[in-house]
C-alpha cells in the first residue's frame, strides 16, 4: 500500500508539471498571436497548435518548431537573407556576362545569353542549354541565370572560367575544316558540336577525328530519282581519288554514281527533307545541276560525313592555291543556300501565265523546281554583276499582269516576272537577289556561268 500511495503521489506531480508546462505554450501561442506576423507563421502556428511538445520533441522523436522560434522569426530572417544572397549572387553572375567572350553562347554565339553549365563554366543561350541537358548531368550541369539559384560554388565556377578559358580547354585542336555552328543553323550541327566538345572531347584528342583521315565509309538513306523512296545506300568518300561514290548494294564492285568532290556541295535541309537529319548534296551534271537528297539515322553520322567532305575539299584546295591560309580557303569548302522558297513565275513569251514553282538561290544559279525535291530544276539562271546590265525592280513592266506582289528580274538572256504572296517575303527576295547583283564576278563565278545549259532564251522586247 506504501509502494502504490508513493507511486500515485508521483504521478500527480509529473500531471501537474505537464499542465503547467502545456498551459506555458499555449500561453505563448496566445502571445505570438497578438504579434504581427506574416501568413505563413500564422500558418506555422495553426499546424503545431496541438502537437507542441515541451521537450522540443514531436511525437516521432523529431525537432519540431517552438513558440520561442516563431517569436524570435529566425526562419523569416533567414529567408530574406537567402533571397539577398541569392541576388546578390545573379548580379555578380550579370556582370560576369558582360565580360569579353562572356556576352555570346558558346557554343552558337547567339547574343546575351540566359543560362549557364556551371560545372563547365559557359554561358549559353536557352537553345544550347537544352543540347546540353541532353548530355546528362554528369557531363553539364546546367541552370538559368535569371529563373534559378545558384550557389557560392556555382557563382566561382563560372566566375573563375568562363567562356574564353573554356574554349581554350574544349576546342584546343579543332581543325579548319570543321564547321562552327551559327545561331540559324540547324539543330543537328549546334548539337553534335556540343557533343563533339563535351561528350567525345574529339577537339582535345586529335585521333577522335574520324573525318579528317581522308577517307569515309556510311550508310545513308537516299531518295530514289525515280519513285521518290528513301532506301539506304552504301556512300564512300576517297581522298585519294578524289571521289564521291555510292552503291546501290554492297555486293555490287561498281558504284551507281561517281562524284568529284571538287564539284561537290552539301547542305542540311531537314524541313525539306523531312527529317532533322537531312541533307542535299548538288554537283553540276551535263550541264545542269543535280540534287541527291539523304538523311541518317544518327545526327553523329550524318555530321562526320559532312565534315569529313570538307576535310578532303580543303586538303584539295591546299595543294591547288599553295601559299594560301587555310582560314582563306575555309570559306569555300561547303555553302548554304542564300534562299528558298515559292514564288510565282512567268514563261519566256508574252503569252505565258504564272506557274507556282520552288526557287532556290545557291550563290550565282537561281535554280526554279516543280517539286523542292525533284533531281533535277526545270531551269537555272545565271545572276551576274550590275554593271552588266543585271538589275532587279519591284513591280512589273506597264502592260504586263502582276501576280500578287510582283518585281522583275533583268538578266542578259531574258527579264523574268515573278510573284509572291506577301509583301515582306518580296522584299526579302529582292534584297538578297540585289546583294548577288552587286558582288563582282570572279573567275569561279564565269566558269559555273559558263557551264550551264542555256534554257529558252527569247526574250521580251520591252523597256522598263
Amino acid at each position: 500500500m506504501l509502494l502504490l500511495g508513493t507511486a500515485s503521489c508521483i504521478l500527480g506531480c509529473l500531471k501537474k508539471k505537464a499542465d503547467s508546462e502545456d498551459a506555458d505554450e499555449l500561453a505563448g501561442l496566445s502571445e505570438a498571436k497578438t504579434k504581427s506576423l506574416p501568413p505563413s507563421t500564422g500558418e506555422k502556428i495553426r499546424k503545431f497548435k496541438h502537437g507542441f511538445r515541451p521537450l522540443g520533441r514531436n511525437k516521432h522523436g523529431k525537432p519540431h518548431m517552438t513558440h520561442k522560434n516563431i517569436i524570435q522569426g529566425t526562419t523569416i530572417e533567414t529567408s530574406f537573407i537567402s533571397l539577398e544572397m541569392a541576388e546578390g549572387r545573379r548580379k555578380k553572375l550579370m556582370e560576369l556576362m558582360k565580360k569579353n567572350g562572356n556576352s555570346t553562347c558558346a557554343e552558337c554565339g547567339k547574343k546575351n545569353p540566359d543560362w549557364g553549365s556551371y560545372n563547365i563554366g559557359v554561358f549559353i543561350c536557352t537553345s544550347c542549354a537544352g543540347f546540353h541537358r541532353n548530355l546528362g548531368s554528369h557531363i553539364s550541369k546546367t541552370k538559368s541565370i535569371l529563373l534559378d539559384n545558384w550557389d557560392a560554388d556555382q557563382l566561382s565556377m563560372m566566375e573563375e572560367i568562363g567562356n574564353v578559358k573554356a574554349k581554350a580547354k574544349y576546342e584546343m585542336h579543332i581543325p579548319m575544316c570543321y564547321r562552327r555552328p551559327c545561331v540559324t543553323d540547324p539543330d543537328v550541327l549546334k548539337e553534335q558540336f556540343i557533343r563533339a566538345k563535351y561528350e567525345r572531347e574529339e577537339f582535345m584528342h586529335v585521333d577522335k577525328q574520324i573525318y579528317t583521315t581522308g577517307f569515309m565509309e556510311v550508310y545513308l538513306w537516299k531518295r530514289g530519282k525515280e519513285d521518290g523512296r528513301f532506301q539506304q545506300r552504301k556512300f564512300v568518300l576517297s581522298e585519294s581519288d578524289g571521289t564521291l561514290k555510292y552503291f546501290v548494294k554492297d555486293s555490287h564492285k561498281e558504284p551507281k554514281a561517281k562524284i568529284e568532290i571538287s564539284k561537290l556541295n552539301m547542305t542540311f535541309c531537314p524541313k525539306k527533307v523531312g527529317n532533322p537529319n537531312g541533307a542535299q548534296l548538288t554537283y553540276v551534271k551535263d550541264g545542269s545541276t543535280r540534287n541527291i537528297f539523304i538523311y541518317s539515322s544518327s545526327g553523329s553520322a550524318i555530321v562526320d560525313w559532312y565534315m569529313a567532305i570538307r576535310s578532303i575539299k580543303l586538303n584539295k584546295l591546299l595543294i591547288a592555291y599553295p601559299g594560301t591560309s587555310e582560314l582563306e580557303l575555309s570559306q569555300f569548302l561547303t555553302r548554304d543556300f542564300l534562299k528558298e522558297g515559292w514564288m510565282f513565275k512567268t514563261g519566256p513569251r508574252s503569252s505565258d501565265g504564272y506557274k507556282w514553282r520552288w526557287f532556290t538561290l545557291d550563290d550565282r544559279k537561281l535554280m526554279y523546281l516543280e517539286d523542292p525535291l525533284d533531281p533535277y530544276p526545270k531551269g537555272e539562271v545565271f545572276l551576274g554583276y550590275h554593271a552588266d546590265g543585271f538589275a532587279v525592280k519591284k513591280g512589273v513592266p506597264p502592260g504586263m499582269k502582276e501576280q500578287g506582289f510582283g518585281f522583275t528580274l533583268r538578266t542578259k538572256d531574258r527579264i523574268f516576272l515573278f510573284g509572291v504572296q506577301k509583301d515582306e517575303d518580296r522584299t526579302e527576295w529582292m534584297k538578297v537577289l540585289q546583294s548577288v547583283i552587286d558582288r563582282p564576278l570572279t573567275p569561279q563565278d564565269n566558269s559555273m556561268a559558263a557551264n550551264l545549259v542555256r534554257k529558252r532564251s527569247t526574250i521580251r522586247q520591252f523597256i522598263y
